[in-house]
Formats: structure tokens, sequence, C-alpha cells
């Protein structure tokens, strides 16, 4: 702002500038727009209403959406900040508010998904005394947070919130929790301008990549006879596509994925060879087992992945990639550990490698698939029975999107079925909970999904069980008209807890049986419309239908009660001993 100094005919005077005094409420709104935030999901309080306040003026530069829970809030966030490749941004009140983000977070944090999450909190006099709605959400997040802060004066703010933007997106993201006690918010102070994050002592987000390391790695791989890559979300998290595919088609190496790093890698790319994991590919797993190099890209060798590891990989050397060194050694014993962004090392490794033809390696994981499609894929996607099966309601949606949508994903049986059978052309594609595995994550991603890429089609594959979690977001898509189609899996049980019930309890359903309200009507409530599928010839038309609706859209399938997801990996065993029946 300017302050004008009065000119007259004997004198002139220069025009001085002095700082704009800005609320502490304000300062986070211009803190926002200047990291390049422009949509906020939220739910005011008590607490944090200065803020709500403020944002009333800012309508023209800030959208924020209104959820129906503070988790549905943070999962909204998470799904933007996946397809955007932004960190999303969360406001929640104090107390129960704050509490209720702690679910997401921890699922951000385990899955490196950033956020910056800005909560109101009670008076810094009131801070410890019990207040109404307080808690020391400080403490309670500091496990589920790449780093959280609490702010008592309001000339912080510009700063923190720039820290706060900057290690959520920075290295290997994160969420952060900032909260900002109500008299920061309400306190007026000059401010002197918004100045971003770029460095924080102590803090080395790239580790320095050793071309020593990349030597060694480059031989390996040159020596190698049957080498095997496996890659995670790290591919995507450091925007390496390209690079990570001009490496594997210079190297002729097979490629396979877990399930964040899933649309790295286009679907159909003929060295794409399946997923890892208990219910992933037949080839990828037992072969994981026979390889005599494994180069592990941006993954974490989590336990889903791994199975037993005392019997894992023993034979393999391990190459592992990570921008995270705490990652390499963790799980898996790496011989050489490539420090670094896969976005540089990747390319460095791929100068120093041969080309090679890998056709009869390649072969070899061809003729598990080919096991697999027969004893498994074949009636998944083109059932014999009468019921339906969650393979084939995917098999439609691959044919009618063409692979072109993002697939958003709860938790359980339909999440490694979709996961599975879902193709994808592009990168930033399969949004799901993988490392907390969070039931009721799918619908609130979804929406924050559409929101981070208005110009995709956006589909939440979502069980019977997880729907009913977090329905309420529901009234979200409602008032704000977002376009998601969400398609109902039913198969009238936690179909995931059963079928381990069944196969490991002795058909002990104990609690797993669970009844549904008439979903169609439920979203006809909300203004939303819907339909039901019980019979197979209607299935491919529902989803067409369900696909051209301008609007959102809500499809409920039911599928068979007792369809089991196989292949499958026991607990305790090797992922060379994974089932196919």
């Amino acid at each position: 702002m300017e302050t004008i100094i009065a000119k007259t005919t004997e004198q002139k005077v220069d025009a001085k500038i002095s700082p704009t005094t800005l609320t502490g409420s304000q300062a986070v709104l211009e803190a926002c727009i200047a990291e390049g935030a422009d949509t906020i999901f939220g739910y005011p309080g008590g607490a944090i209403m200065p803020i709500y306040d403020a944002l009333y003026d800012y309508n023209d530069k800030l959208k924020h959406i209104l959820v129906r829970h503070e988790q549905g809030g943070i999962h909204a966030g998470q799904g933007y900040a996946r397809t955007s490749g932004k960190a999303g941004v969360v406001f929640a009140t104090s107390g129960p508010g704050a509490t209720n983000l702690v679910t997401g977070l921890a699922d951000a944090m385990i899955d490196s998904t950033p956020l910056v999450c800005i909560t109101g909190q009670v008076f810094a006099h009131l801070l410890g005394t019990d207040a109404f709605q307080e808690t020391d959400i400080i403490n309670i997040t500091m496990p589920v947070t790449k780093w959280n802060y609490q702010v008592t004066d309001a000339t912080e703010i510009p700063g923190i919130l720039a820290k706060a933007f900057y290690l959520a997106r920075s290295g290997r993201p994160g969420p952060v929790i900032i909260d900002i006690t109500k008299n920061a918010q309400i306190q007026s102070f000059d401010y002197e301008g918004y100045t971003p994050c770029n460095h924080i002592r102590s803090y080395r987000p790239k580790p320095v990549i050793r071309k020593s390391f990349i030597d060694e790695a480059v031989a390996l791989i040159n020596n190698a006879k049957k080498p095997l890559v496996i890659f995670g979300q790290g591919v995507i998290l450091g925007k390496a596509e390209k690079e990570f595919k001009n490496f594997i088609e210079k190297s002729g190496m097979p490629a396979a994925w877990t399930i964040l790093g899933l649309s790295a890698l286009a679907t159909d790319h003929p060295q794409n060879v399946g997923m890892l994991g208990m219910h992933g590919n037949y080839g990828p797993n037992v072969l994981t087992n026979e390889c005599d190099v494994l180069i592990a890209v941006g993954m974490r060798f989590d336990d889903r992945v791994t199975g037993r590891l005392d019997k894992y990989a023993k034979q393999a050397k391990v190459i592992h990639l990570d921008i995270d060194p705490s990652e390499i050694d963790k799980n898996v014993k790496a011989h050489v550990g490539v420090w670094g962004d896969c976005k540089e090392t990747l390319p460095l490794l791929t100068l120093g490698i041969q080309e090679k033809d890998r056709s009869e390696w390649l072969k070899v994981f061809a003729d598990y698939t080919q096991q697999e499609y027969d004893q498994c894929i074949k009636e998944e996607l083109n059932p014999s029975t009468e019921e339906m099966t969650m393979g084939e309601v995917i098999r439609i949606v691959n044919e009618t999107t063409k692979g072109n949508a993002v697939v958003v994903t709860d938790v359980g049986q339909h999440q490694m079925v979709a996961c599975r059978y879902a193709k994808f052309n592009e990168t930033r594609s399969n949004v799901t909970s993988g490392g907390l595995g969070t039931m009721g994550f799918a619908l609130p991603a979804a929406i924050g999904a559409k929101f981070g890429a208005l110009d995709r089609t956006v589909i939440a594959v979502i069980g019977d069980g997880g729907i009913q979690m977090t329905i309420q977001e529901l009234g979200t898509i409602m008032q704000t008209g977002v376009d998601v189609k969400i398609m109902i899996l039913n198969n009238q049980f936690l179909g995931m807890v059963r079928q381990w019930q069944q196969l490991f309890n002795d058909k002990r359903y104990s609690f797993v049986d669970i009844q549904s309200p008439d979903y169609v009507m439920v979203a006809k409530a909300y203004g939303i419309e819907g339909s039901k599928v019980e019979h197979r010839k209607n299935l491919q038309t529902a989803i067409q239908t369900m696909l051209a609706h301008k609007g959102s859209y809500l499809l409920e399938v039911m599928v068979g009660k007792e369809n089991n997801v196989f292949p499958m990996v026991p607990q305790g065993c090797s992922v060379s001993e994974i089932r196919l029946k």
C-alpha cells in the first residue's frame, strides 16, 4: 500500500512506500496465493473463524470447497495433490476439527503426499488450560507429519508458511500442519511481502549424487543376465516418467510396479510386466526370486511387496535408487544404494548402460502371464458364472475410457482388482491409499482429484464398506457440482477380511456381513443421478451411461458375494509362494 504525501504547488514530495498492514488471517491467504494454491478444502469453526472471515474477501483468488467432515477435507486434499502435482491445502478448526485430520495426515505421510494443513487454535493465553476445543495438535501429529509448528504471533506467519510449503513439496514430499492461535489470526502487523523458501539450514531435500555409486550400478546392470526393475511412486513424485522410460527402453529390462507406481509407465508398454506384491501378478513375484540384479526405483520395499524378507531376492544383487537415504538398507540390504532424485540419477544410469536384447528374459515373464491368464485372469475378466465379477466391471471401464481416466480406489478387494486390471495411458491416473490402507478414502479423494484435473474423467471405485465411511461427502458433490463418477462394487461383505476368514479361519465369518442402504436413493437425495445393475446384460450400457452423463453419477453394481482376489501371497510366505487359486 502506498502512503501518498500531499503535494503543493510550492513543494513536490516523492511518494513514500510503507509496509502494508495485514492481519495474520490475511497473511495466511496471501501465502496460499503466492505459493500457487488455487483450491482449499476445509470446514470452519470457532478457532479458525478469523481466517474464514478474511477468506470472504478472497473469493476471486481462492476457491474454497466446503466438505462435510474434516477427514473428507484432508482426503480431498490428497486427491488434489496426487493428480495436480501441487501441494493440497486444508483448513480445519481446533479440537475435534484438528484431530479429524489425523487419519489423513498418517495416510499422506506414509504415501509421501504433499499437504499444507492449517488449523485454528485457542488464544495463546488459554493454551494448556483445557479451554473449549483445545487439543495439543502439535504433539498429537508429530509422528504423522513431516513438520509441524504452532504460531502464536502473526509476524511469524509469512516465514512459517513459506517453510511449510517448501517442506511439503521438496525432497520426499509429505504433510505439514501449521497451528495458528486465534490471537495471531486477528493480530495486525506490518506486512513486507512474501518471500518463498528455497533453503533451510540442516535440511537437504536432495542428497548429493555419488558418481562412484552410479558407476557400480551401471557395472552390475551391464553384467546382468536376468535383471528386473521394480518401480514405485518416486518416479511420479520426481516427475521422472520420461527418464524412467528411456532407462528401461535402452536397457531392455522388464519393469514391474507397486500400486503407487502404477501409471508411471503406460500399462501396455511391452516391458511393463505387471504388479508386485500380495495380489500382484504371477511373473514379477516369482521371478523376483530368480533375477540376478534387482533395480528398485523410488519404492520402499513395503512388506506387502516383499512378503517374507528372509526369503526375498536373496540370489540378487540389489540396486536401490531413492531420494530418501533412510529408505536404503531399511528393509532390504542394497549392494548399491544410489541416493538422489531419480529425475537426475536415472539419466546418469541410462548414459552408462549398454543397449541389450532381453527378449528371452521377457519371454519368461510372458509365459508366467499366460499361466496366470489361463488360471485366474480369464475367468475374472470374462466369467462363465451368472454372478458378475469386479474384474469384468473394470474390463468394461477400460474398453469405454480407452485407459484415459483417473481411477480413484478405496481399500479392499475392489482396490486390488482395479489396480490389477485398470489400464492407464497417462501418469497421475491411479489414486489410492497405499501404505495406510484407509477405508473411506476414495469418495473425498475423487472430489479432490477432479479439482486437481478438471479436464479428465475421474472414476471412484469403492466397496460397500468404504463408501459408508465417508458417504456424507455426497453433500460436497451436491454443493459444488463437481463431476465425479462413483462406482460401488457391492458384494454385501467386507470382502477382503471375508476372503482371509475363508482361507485362513475356516470360513468363520465374524462380523463381515455388512448391510447397505439403497445407494441410488441416497444419491438422489443429494441431487445425484444413479442406477443399480444386478444382471450382466445391463452392465455395459450402465457403465456407458454413467460415463456419458453430464455431472456426477452413482452406479451400484452387485457382484458375487464370495468371489476372491487371486493370485495371492499368503501372509508369512515368500513372493515365490504366490497362489493362483
